[in-house]
């Protein structure tokens, strides 16, 4: 592989370590997704059923990331307390959020029939 790839896989390593190191909220995402794909394994969740919950579940880590990266810059760019800024972090607060509660649905839509049998 060209030397110039391999370090924008180790950059990429480098910030998703960071990002799960640093942030608390994103360790909480990825023991939960541990335990949803654990949990339909168990339940023998169709491939399709489970590609879903790995989607909801990628959706959600996705954003919890670009979250950090808006917050870390917003916090360069901004040393102060402004409007501006506090709206960008809130807002980006808000699509994890939002993103969370997508994949929540999605989870219930799945397993609550399984475990209704």
């Amino acid at each position: 592989m060209p030397r110039r790839l391999v370090q924008s896989f180790q950059y990429a390593g480098k910030g998703i370590r960071h990002a799960f190191w640093t942030r608390r909220n994103i360790r909480i995402h990825f023991i939960i997704a541990a335990f949803v794909i654990a949990f339909g394994v168990y339940l023998k969740l169709s491939y399709y059923e489970l590609i879903a919950l790995i989607l909801a579940i990628c959706f959600v880590l996705i954003s919890e990331m670009i979250n950090t990266s808006i917050e870390e810059i917003v916090n360069l760019v901004t040393p102060t307390r402004r409007a501006s800024a506090t709206i960008a972090k809130d807002v980006a607060a808000g699509a994890v959020l939002f993103s969370t509660v997508c994949a929540i649905i999605v989870g219930c839509l799945i397993f609550i029939p399984h475990i209704i049998k």
